[in-house]
């Protein structure tokens, strides 16, 4: 009889487990999330250190933009057992969460574990361009070892830009074009040479992109600005206009119908469409004060705001 007993004890766990492994294969061959969760977590609840449970339902988590539960998940791993996914997982979540100190410690973690984690190099260059630690961006991707993908080139680029160093910056934008000729690519070019006022090569990439790519309306926006300082304005107002038809509360692509029919001596339409733009920019908050100042989150104020605000005193005299 204590011999029986003694064999059960021995297999209970092995069943627990067996059981556990189960809820986690229909899991994983299971759509709906939601039933993904529970299934996991009933996995969970039968063997609460089964790490496989928590890792793939943080996953899950995820997914569905529960960040916060998915970083609750991975953390429990990390404290039983660290590895290079799990930290790079956790660091997405917490990117997710805008959280960029911390998924940039979660990244150098995951490298410390695995220096050839190349996803997790590059999201924490990433992330280093987007708190401005160009200098940091730079140290992490331009490594002899790292292969010089496009998704890198541009990175690279963009930490050279933020240094104002425009050559070095240029130099990599064209090797990704040269790389990969693609809309990412010609886009992130193109909006360099906007911020540096190199209208006629910006012009040119947005050509591309539109080529290559006739639903990218960012693109026909952008093209529409680089025509408006090229004095093509006929130009810039077709394409201010399909980008304002796809996106009625575009606040830019409207004001720059009304710069580009000022410029073409229409007034009536310029005045109907600033009138538009301020009604956008104001929404429900009629308190707003209608001056300058009104447009200061518009691309034209925060990048052009010299010539914008020229154009704003001619127009409002109207």
């Amino acid at each position: 009889m204590k011999k029986n007993i003694l064999i059960l004890l021995l297999l209970c766990p092995l069943i627990i487990t067996a059981q556990a492994n189960k809820l986690i294969r229909k899991g994983l061959k299971t759509v709906d999330p939601i039933e993904k969760i529970q299934l996991f977590s009933e996995a969970i609840t039968l063997e609460p250190n089964n790490l496989d449970a928590y890792f793939y339902r943080a996953v899950t988590k995820h997914s569905i933009d529960d960040f916060n539960g998915a970083i609750l998940d991975y953390t429990k791993i990390i404290f039983y057992e660290p590895s290079a996914d799990v930290y790079f997982n956790r660091g997405n979540s917490k990117y997710s969460l805008l959280d960029y100190y911390g998924a940039m410690n979660d990244y150098e973690e995951a490298l410390k574990i695995n220096p050839e984690f190349i996803e997790a190099r590059y999201s924490l260059g990433v992330t280093k361009n987007d708190l401005e630690d160009y200098k940091g961006a730079i140290k992490v991707l331009d490594l002899p070892n790292v292969f010089k993908s496009y998704p890198i080139l541009l990175q690279l680029a963009r930490a050279y830009a933020g240094l104002k160093e425009h050559l070095k910056a240029l130099q990599h934008y064209n090797a990704a074009v040269l790389l990969n000729p693609n809309s990412i690519t010609f886009y992130a070019r193109g909006v360099f040479f906007m911020d540096i006022n190199y209208f006629e090569k910006a012009n040119n990439d947005f050509n591309a992109i539109i080529y290559l790519d006739k639903t990218n309306f960012a693109a026909y926006f952008f093209r529409g600005i680089s025509s408006f300082f090229l004095g093509k304005y006929q130009d810039a107002l077709i394409d201010f206009t399909v980008a304002s038809q796809n996106d009625i509360t575009d606040f830019d692509a409207v004001l720059g119908l009304a710069l580009s029919h000022y410029k073409l001596n229409d007034l009536t339409n310029t005045k109907l469409n600033f009138e538009k733009a301020k009604s956008i920019l104001m929404g429900s908050n009629i308190s707003k004060k209608d001056d300058l100042e009104l447009f200061k989150n518009t691309y034209w104020y925060q990048k052009q705001l010299y010539a914008f605000s020229e154009l704003y005193s001619e127009i409002s005299q109207l």
